[in-house]
């Protein structure tokens, strides 16, 4: 009878049909696993999905039987892979609240350092570009310190180290770019605000030179546009800025930059 139908149908069109009922075979299997009811079954494909590396089905299942096997071993390591198939899926927030949950559950599992570890990378791979809202930078930032002082001894420390090295250069970044927007806006008391605000808060910063720069800049060009009766106050400001940006960088490109504006505010100042 097969031979006699697959000479009536076209070979192409044959093979397309045995590939859609082995397809809806395969399913079909899936789909009774999945509404059997039975936790052992169901955990077993769970199992054999995740280590064939397809997440996506290891994830449906996992979430039918979790609750089944709270309290017990192996719900505990049904967990730590229902929290990695999240991750190999880059399904990162959800991971990183797996993680988390895991590390808070089974506070005293061997995996609880990895637990963390991972928590705080999902995080660090939810932090976009410093254009954009840098909330997921902050938590990476956060998570990795705490996995540093709570496994000072482990393995990851200088991975975590490294990566919280990475964010914070991002994120001084974006204080130096908004920084620079505000200059450009000519918001100068705005823009001597978040430099000043940078440096307290990254004051490890490669970029110190170039902040403290902008705050002279800013200083001199706020200290021009105010009104007559602040002029005085903000110019002598200004001039011990730069004053002290001279000694500090006297080798700076800035320099001579500087000492123009240090000559123009004492000449401002004496007009008073």
């Amino acid at each position: 009878m097969g031979k006699f139908f697959k000479n009536l149908i076209p070979p192409s069109l044959y093979l397309g049909l045995l590939f859609s009922i082995l397809v809806i075979g395969c399913k079909s299997e899936f789909e009774q696993v999945r509404t059997s009811g039975d936790p052992e079954r169901i955990y077993d494909k769970a199992m054999e999905f995740y280590e064939k590396e397809d997440y996506s089905k290891a994830i449906s299942l996992m979430e039918i039987i979790l609750s089944s096997y709270r309290g017990t071993s192996q719900g505990e390591d049904l967990y730590f892979k229902y929290a990695y198939a999240n991750y190999y899926q880059k399904l990162y927030l959800s991971a990183a609240n797996l993680f988390e949950t895991y590390s808070t559950t089974f506070p005293t599992s061997d995996l609880r350092e990895e637990a963390d570890f991972m928590a705080a990378y999902c995080y660090y791979l939810l932090s976009p570009t410093y254009r954009l809202d840098q909330t997921y930078t902050e938590k990476s930032i956060d998570a990795f310190q705490l996995f540093v002082n709570t496994f000072p001894n482990s393995e990851r420390v200088e991975q975590s180290n490294t990566l919280i090295d990475d964010m914070r250069q991002k994120m001084e970044k974006k204080r130096l770019e908004e920084a620079k927007l505000y200059i450009n806006l000519t918001q100068y008391e705005a823009a001597v605000q978040v430099l000043e605000n940078l440096l307290k808060d990254f004051p490890e910063t490669n970029r110190a030179e170039e902040v403290r720069f902008l705050i002279v800049k800013s200083s001199y060009e706020l200290a021009i546009n105010s009104v007559y009766e602040r002029q005085k106050e903000r110019f002598e400001k200004t001039n011990s800025l730069a004053q002290a940006f001279v000694e500090r960088y006297p080798e700076s490109n800035h320099t001579d930059n500087v000492k123009k504006y240090i000559a123009n505010s004492h000449d401002r100042i004496n007009e008073f």
